[in-house]
């Protein structure tokens, strides 16, 4: 890969956030934009599509996709209003959906190793499944989780007019980024999800268990949309099973936006975090300036086609 290739790659989605806050810095709105408070809200908006985006990174990188995201955290949201009206601890109901997650993702990724299918096609049946399942479980109603639940304060906004203090669930996502990095570039896993990314019968005839690692990969996801879901409750203090439609587009947006090729072997998690901060800042931005919503899905429709013009782009560096 050239100098200007590895640049774009790792400095990309920092240049991108620069020119996205110096457009805003032009508008008259800015006073209003580059705020304390606003600030807080952006990062809260954040949070959920960034959690989702860590999981999706280690996807994404192994060479697969997760189209389930969304019904996942509808189904975990659902869940875990019930659990927690039914007089659950929070804890034991935080681990419920953690699990539950895992085991969604643990079921993807078997059916993907195990029968060489497609993850497009997999996760795309299993998004109605669950769905459907998030529908079933909820009555197609929304279902209230108990206002006094330690839950519920994991994104709450204490003094919204001010930056401190953050919501916890700000914190929380920084942690498990931290972790994601680490494990993705100081273990030999991440190693693995690399090399199957890049050139997966190379990594299968070096010896690497590339069924194992797939199926790890979604399991690992699986844990961090299963938390999504929580955090998605928490911010609506509810469980709602028609929430998060098209959340899935979001998080492999702010993904591919960050960095990450769709084609695997290139990704970072703070690349992703930065892509995911991206897309709130514009949502955000373009709520701010009064643009209505249609107008923003094309603004958010250019960015990712530009993005992913630059990883082909680079690709075809890479391979002089």
């Amino acid at each position: 890969m050239s100098r200007l290739a590895r640049l774009l790659q790792s400095g990309g989605p920092f240049l991108g956030l620069l020119l996205v806050c110096g457009l805003f810095a032009l508008t008259e709105e800015r006073e209003f934009i580059f705020t304390g408070g606003n600030f807080k809200n952006i990062l809260t908006q954040t949070v959920i599509v960034a959690v989702g985006a860590l999981g999706m990174t280690l996807i994404i990188i192994g060479g697969g996709i997760d189209l389930s995201v969304g019904s996942v955290v509808a189904f975990t949201g659902v869940l875990g209003a019930k659990l927690l009206v039914a007089g659950w601890n929070p804890w034991a109901t935080a681990a419920a959906l953690i699990a539950v997650g895992a085991g969604i993702g643990l079921f993807n990724g078997t059916i993907i190793a195990g029968f060489r299918m497609m993850p497009f096609i997999v996760t795309l049946g299993m998004m109605g499944i669950v769905r459907g399942s998030a529908k079933w479980l909820g009555q197609n109603q929304t279902i209230n989780a108990p206002p006094e639940s330690p839950v519920q304060r994991l994104m709450a906004r204490v003094n919204p007019s001010d930056f401190w203090p953050l919501p916890p669930g700000v914190w929380i996502l920084l942690g498990l980024a931290v972790v994601m990095a680490l494990l993705l570039r100081r273990t030999v896993f991440g190693r693995h999800v690399f090399a199957i990314g890049a050139n997966e019968i190379a990594a299968r005839y070096s010896g690497v268990r590339v069924g194992s690692v797939k199926a790890a990969t979604y399991a690992i996801a699986g844990m961090l949309f299963g938390f999504a879901g929580l955090l998605q409750m928490s911010r609506l203090t509810q469980g709602d099973p028609t929430v998060a439609v098209g959340l899935e587009l979001d998080i492999i947006a702010a993904v591919v936006i960050g960095g990450a090729s769709l084609s695997g072997g290139a990704g970072s998690i703070l690349g992703s975090l930065i892509g995911a901060l991206i897309m709130a800042l514009l949502r955000n931005g373009t709520n701010q300036l009064g643009w209505q919503t249609f107008t923003q899905e094309i603004i958010i429709g250019v960015v990712i086609v530009l993005a992913v013009g630059l990883d082909k782009w680079r690709q075809a560096r890479s391979s002089r």
